[in-house]
């Protein structure tokens, strides 16, 4: 069905607790496991419904944040989220008690019972008002976001469509943009402290409603990471400082010298070519034209996707006013359909939708047909190895979206990737000094920010700019107010398609294998299973970031 033709009703959430306590009730009063799985996919059918009306709402108040209505259907989303969250939880207890576990787990398998464990540890009904207050914060962090308007160049723009001024070959043209850019942050920067100050002071008291000594704790379980934690990941961002930031401190050199600058400073950032970054050629239309023409050379799989969301209008792309900043790709189970929301400005980033949210999309795609919904659950740092892989693998076609530039865009592609990892560790790590410490003052968050540049990424330099150079360029990064903690997965991940990356330099057909491999898997198995069953090296594994570094030098 199409996108337009979808019908919207608001969830009525008291008629959602009637009849999930129905379906607890018959759990209960079921004699064997048999009808308890008959039950179970009841309750499927009844949640694929909610989380199909709330997506829809969702989408639509994203394309345009100031809508009347969907402004009101997000608030009331944002309200009862938490009451939903808390219905569920009393279901899934049940059906983790089960005693009829072990043909449960035969047919829904033992990561969705690990993950049932993991979700009751991430929620309680005690801090549905907290998680309400929350939602409210993150709600109003989009909208100033999305306020923007910003007059450059006789226009008035959002930041997604100031982004190609941002790396414009012109230096002068680019400086007065990020100025323009920085601006509106300062203008707006105790709107954005008091934000973020009410979300670190509300999520630590979540955590400690629960139980537990500060928001970490809660926060990896409210990623739903079942086989790693706080220790592995440190373990991580310690041989990426030790291994990978020499090697991306190379490649920053390398660009400088590109560039022909003495010094590299904060406008030159994701600058590549002193001619310009390659740029997609065609219009927004034509882009998507080219992509359909990609995913049917590629696979007969990915070739019936793509015609899937084209014939049912599951993008979204073009940049608007008011529209909701960034890009995502979420999932409407009663149609089986993903759906890709972005900001196309006519930079790379618009062929980077075309490979990285779709091959979110995809994998969505191939889960949706699986009737056993637990395997969808994937986690986050699984999740964007599909999307990150993707655009590795779709190199080979890139000549259709960059015509002669097609090298220039594969290079770039490829420094940016490993370029991309340092700065998330920082996100990560940033975000674990600030919930340690949720009493540090706006300016104390700012020189942890400074500090945390210095090891990651020590050839930045903002320069005298009034903002920037003060330590406040992480609150433009949306996730840190919206999902915390959950940055670490994009360079897990990256680590992962890095890997791809290689293989398929070496062998494409056996790297396509593994990826399908990996996509079909899904959630039926723990990540730091998954990883080496489809012939890659876990992140967490000693040696395995030195090793990448190696390849990837030899490589460029």
């Amino acid at each position: 069905m199409k996108f337009s033709d979808m019908p919207y009703e608001r969830v009525d959430f008291d008629q959602v607790g009637k009849e999930l306590a129905g379906l607890i009730r018959e759990l209960e009063e079921a004699g064997s496991g048999e009808e308890q799985f008959a039950v179970h996919q009841r309750y499927y059918k009844l949640t694929d419904h909610v989380q199909t009306l709330m997506t829809i709402a969702s989408i639509r108040h994203d394309g345009n944040t100031v809508d009347e209505f969907y402004e009101k259907e997000q608030d009331y989303y944002d309200e009862m989220i938490p009451v939903f969250q808390n219905q569920v939880l009393e279901y899934t207890q049940k059906l983790y008690e089960s005693p009829y576990r072990e043909y449960l787990e035969s047919k829904i398998g033992p990561v969705a019972f690990k993950n049932m464990e993991v979700a009751m540890k991430a929620f309680d009904e005690r801090v549905i008002a907290l998680c309400q207050e929350e939602n409210a914060l993150t709600t109003e962090y989009d909208k100033l976001i999305a306020s923007a308007k910003i007059p450059f160049d006789g226009k008035e723009l959002n930041l997604s469509l100031l982004r190609p001024y941002l790396v414009n070959p012109d230096r002068e043209i680019r400086r007065q943009a990020w100025q323009k850019m920085s601006d509106f942050f300062l203008e707006h920067q105790e709107q954005l402290d008091t934000i973020y100050d009410k979300l670190v002071k509300n999520r630590t008291a979540q955590a400690k409603a629960m139980g537990y000594e500060n928001y970490l704790e809660l926060g990896y379980y409210r990623m739903g990471r079942n086989c790693y934690g706080q220790k592995e990941v440190e373990s991580f961002r310690r041989q990426i400082k030790e291994y990978f930031v020499p090697f991306t401190e190379k490649l920053h050199e390398r660009r400088r010298q590109r560039l022909g600058l003495d010094k590299l400073s904060y406008i030159d950032e994701s600058v590549y070519f002193l001619q310009g970054n390659p740029a997609p050629i065609g219009t927004p239309e034509e882009i998507l034209q080219a992509g359909q023409k990609m995913y049917h050379e590629l696979s007969p799989e990915t070739g019936e996707f793509f015609d899937f969301m084209l014939d049912n209008q599951l993008f979204d792309v073009l940049g608007r006013k008011n529209k909701r900043a960034g890009g995502y790709m979420t999932y409407m189970p009663d149609y089986q359909s993903p759906f890709v929301f972005a900001n196309f400005n006519g930079t790379s980033a618009d062929v980077d939708v075309i490979t990285h949210e779709c091959g979110h999309a995809f994998q969505g795609y191939l889960s949706g047909q699986d009737p056993i919904r637990e395997h969808a659950e994937i986690g986050m740092e699984t999740a964007e190895i599909h999307s990150m892989s993707m655009e590795f693998i779709t190199e080979n076609w890139m000549e259709l979206f960059f015509g002669d530039r097609k090298q220039d865009y594969i290079d770039m592609h490829l420094e940016d990737s490993a370029i991309f990892i340092p700065y998330g560790c920082m996100v990560d790590e940033f975000q674990h000094i600030v919930y340690e410490h949720p009493e540090m003052t706006p300016a104390e968050r700012n020189a942890a920010w400074l500090k945390l540049e210095a090891e990651y990424r020590p050839h930045m330099d903002y320069e005298d700019n009034p903002y920037f150079s003060k330590g406040a360029f992480w609150q433009k990064q949306l996730h840190i107010y919206n999902s915390p903690l959950y940055y670490i997965d994009y360079c897990l991940a990256q680590t992962c398609a890095l890997q791809y990356k290689i293989w398929k330099d070496e062998n494409f057909g056996e790297a396509w294998a593994s990826y399908l491999k990996l996509c079909r898997l899904s959630a039926s198995d723990f990540f730091t299973n998954m990883i080496p069953a489809v012939g890659l090296t876990c992140p967490f594994d000693e040696g395995c970031i030195r090793q990448l570094a190696e390849k990837l030098e030899k490589a460029i």
